[in-house]
């Protein structure tokens, strides 16, 4: 059994946006899928996509989890590169 990561355990706000991209939209850039920070709320696009803004802020802020959305059906944390 591996220990969980304890970036899962901190608790979380609940944020609204979950609907675009917004550095995306701004550049005109096609979005594959969003991912939410479960820190502050940004919402930015998976690596999927041409933008990977979901990463930059991470890289930018240092953030460690966020979850993919709409569906909140996972998490990742940069850190310890692991789902949850």
């Amino acid at each position: 059994m591996t220990k969980e990561c304890e970036h899962f355990t901190q608790e979380r706000n609940t944020f609204q946006n979950t609907k675009n991209c917004e550095e995306c939209e701004q550049e005109h850039l096609p979005v594959v899928a969003l991912r939410m920070c479960l820190t502050c709320g940004h919402v930015g696009c998976c690596d999927s996509s041409i933008g990977k803004h979901a990463t930059k802020h991470f890289e930018e802020t240092g953030h460690p989890i966020m979850q993919a959305v709409p569906d909140n059906i996972w998490k990742w944390c940069y850190i310890h590169e692991e789902y949850y």
